[in-house]
């Protein structure tokens, strides 16, 4: 089978890579460019593991071909933290113990990334709507939802 050669910027870089025609773009994330953040948790666009943004807009990547980035411009987990500086999400995660077995959290950082840029300062309800595309088997959503909450009010009084 013919491989695509496909150009796009990945969390801020020009990125080149070649992939089969039916691979998805988080089997080319995790299998072509090493980018392991995104997980599988369903493949079917489900459970929102393999969160991504992709031209700013919140996208499960297992439902995405690694063909379509062509052009595109596509953010991972990866990208979150700024060298050793956490993000204030993945600081907050930490503090309010909001993880566990960790197969979710990237897609619900990536996720409440996406809704606190587009809504710096969410109402509970509107976090948990935005984050309910979200599967967590583990801790629950109470401390995923305080933290977000928490990081939203540290990101506003910051800027």
């Amino acid at each position: 089978m013919s491989q695509i050669h496909v150009t796009t910027r990945l969390n801020g870089d020009e990125t080149e890579f070649l992939c089969d025609a039916q691979e998805t773009l988080l089997d080319v994330l995790r299998n072509r460019l090493g980018l392991t953040g995104a997980k599988e948790g369903c493949g079917t666009g489900d459970c929102g593991a393999c969160s991504v943004t992709v031209d700013g807009r919140l996208v499960c990547s297992c439902l995405m071909l690694g063909a379509e980035a062509v052009g595109r411009e596509i953010e991972t987990v990866e990208n979150m933290a700024d060298g050793e500086t956490l993000h204030p999400l993945q600081r907050k995660f930490l503090e309010h113990a909001a993880l566990q077995c960790g197969i979710c959290t990237p897609g619900i950082l990536v996720a409440a990334k996406s809704l606190l840029e587009q809504n710096p300062s969410p109402t509970e309800e509107e976090a948990r709507y935005w984050l309910a595309g979200n599967l967590c088997r583990c801790t629950g959503y109470d401390k995923i939802i305080r933290a977000v909450m928490d990081a939203a009010e540290e990101m506003r009084r910051a800027s």
